[in-house]
């Protein structure tokens, strides 16, 4: 018992040393005071209740990375796998607040280079989960280990074929190739299962643009063909946009959706922007280079180097140097990878699907209810939707698993008007002393939401008596009871299943696993549950 107790205080202050000394890890001493005791507090002591909630946001990805090495340490893969999600959810809400302040933008900047190091380099669960950046983990690990010499190439040319890319093989393609069938082995299965997943999907949208079919490659290298991959540059999707290339390219993004996770859109979107850079160079290789740093450096690099042959612009970043000859890597073991000694894999399930189109928001828990779906299927689905609900406003294509269309219907129409959609906002008046801040503590939104949602530019101005829509996670409030249930729910006991995390079953309830472990009396920290185990949760 010694040893363990000495063992999880070396980790808990481990966890202090990463998170440093503004870490936001309450204590039992000073338990954490509910929203209305905070408002309360900060109006009688003067504190400034206009600064935006980016502070907020990275107190709780704080938070969120302490649990990810306790999970850790304790071995629990498939929560180390949730919540990491979260930390990259709250990750691209912070990267939405736009422009940071000074103090802001470097704690950013710390905090995910803190991240990044821990998810790289410290968690020892990484290797055995499908984790959504795992792409950018084997990149950051396998240019650590390779650097690119260029200017003498020496080529063997494996294929090419006109309306193809060029396949060649060089001493630096051989050496990605090496790596992959040994030190990345794993994860390169883990891609070609993926491939097997969404090629029926990807090539289709490539040849309806003439687009050589070698592209669905890139994808693989940029994401792991992962729709919701995260990147530390604040890239998102299977085809790794970045908000404003996404939005040039037509891909929205809002409190309700994230179109860059839209593997259909998505596609189209990286199929226009590629032929686009491909008119200006006119070589695929620049093309890929320019898709990878930007225009203007693949521009100056060929200027300075007065040449358009990709090998022989030593000048590029070494990112960039190593980009082709790791995407030709991947694309030469991806068409033959019993050559290389890799599997093909079987009985893998295309992603197929069947739409609906839904004309006001409706709740994901009813939508999957009625298709008689769990809800993180029906998300693996429609990976762009980042709120419980879809949105309010236009019209939404829904997807569904192939052969769910009819039956959905059919208990779609059966179910009342009143019914099929759940409200997502509630209309707060402003009162006296009110500020964004302070509202958005009160309904627990992001302020950053809040302002969009209402169009406010200045978030530092509201009027005493102005109409504010608030934007609700789930389309829920919660409340209090005296028996610590929520206002208006009513107590379910559900029984843990094998497989089952504490995550993912509060994702299922629409709620949070805090709230589980507050409900059923678990230690801060907490997230080990074993099957048949019987929770308290509080539903409608």
């Amino acid at each position: 018992m010694k040893t363990l107790f000495r063992a999880i205080l070396f980790t808990l202050l481990s966890i202090k040393f990463i998170l440093g000394a503004e870490s936001s890890i309450p204590s039992k001493s000073s338990p954490t005071p509910n929203a209305d005791e905070t408002i309360e507090k900060s109006s009688f002591q003067g504190i400034d209740e206009t600064r935006n909630r980016f502070p907020e946001i990275l107190s709780d990805a704080k938070l969120l990375m302490s649990e990810i090495v306790i999970s850790d340490f304790n071995k629990d893969t498939l929560e180390v796998a949730f919540l990491l999600s979260r930390v990259f959810e709250l990750m691209m809400e912070a990267d939405q607040i736009g422009e940071m302040n000074l103090e802001d933008k470097e704690e950013f900047d710390r905090f995910n280079g803190t991240f990044t190091d821990l998810y790289t380099h410290k968690l020892n669960t990484v290797q055995n989960i499908n984790a959504p950046v795992m792409a950018e983990k084997v990149w950051t690990d396998i240019t650590e280990a390779i650097e690119i010499e260029m200017g003498e190439t020496n080529l063997t040319v494996i294929d090419d074929r006109d309306g193809h890319i060029p396949l060649v093989r060089t001493k630096q393609v051989d050496q990605f190739i090496n790596y992959f069938q040994t030190k990345g082995r794993k994860q390169f299965q883990i891609w070609l299962k993926r491939h097997e997943e969404y090629k029926g999907l990807i090539l289709p949208i490539l040849a309806e643009h003439e687009m050589p079919e070698e592209f669905i490659y890139l994808a693989m290298i940029e994401s792991g063909l992962n729709p919701k991959a995260y990147s530390k540059a604040n890239a998102s999707g299977m085809w790794q946009f970045i908000s404003a290339t996404g939005k040039q390219y037509g891909l929205s993004r809002d409190w309700y959706k994230d179109e860059r996770r839209d593997p259909v859109k998505a596609t189209h979107a990286a199929c226009k922007y590629l032929k686009d850079l491909n008119t200006k160079f006119d070589n695929w290789y620049l093309a890929l280079a320019a898709y990878n740093c930007g225009e203007g450096r693949v521009l100056r690099a060929s200027k300075l180097h007065q040449t358009y042959d990709f090998w022989q612009m030593h000048s590029l970043p070494r990112e960039t140097r190593n980009y082709i000859p790791y995407f030709l890597s991947a694309a030469i073991i991806a068409r033959t990878p019993e050559a290389y000694g890799f599997e093909i894999p079987k009985n893998v399930k295309p992603f197929e699907f069947e739409t609906i189109v839904l004309k006001k928001s409706a709740d994901i828990a009813v939508l999957a209810r009625v298709a008689g779906l769990k809800p993180n299927i029906l998300r693996e689905y429609n990976p762009e939707l980042r709120q419980s609900a879809t949105p309010a406003e236009g019209d939404y294509i829904l997807k569904l698993p192939l052969g769910v269309k009819k039956r959905f219907l059919s208990a779609w129409n059966a179910i009342p008007e009143e019914e099929r959609f759940a409200p997502q906002f509630v209309v707060h008046r402003v009162k006296y002393g009110e500020s964004l801040w302070t509202i958005s503590k009160k309904y627990s939104v992001s302020i950053h939401d809040l302002a969009a949602v209402n169009k406010i530019r200045n978030r530092n101005k509201v009027k005493v008596g102005q109409k504010l829509s608030v934007p609700l996670k789930g389309g829920r409030v919660w409340g209090t009871r005296d028996n610590g249930g929520p206002a208006g729910y009513t107590k379910r006991v559900y029984k843990v299943k094998r497989g089952d995390t504490l995550g993912q079953i509060a994702e299922n309830f629409r709620t949070r696993a805090s709230k589980i472990r507050r409900w059923n009396n678990m230690k801060y920290g907490s997230h080990l549950i074993r099957p048949g185990q019987k929770l308290v949760i509080w539903v409608k």
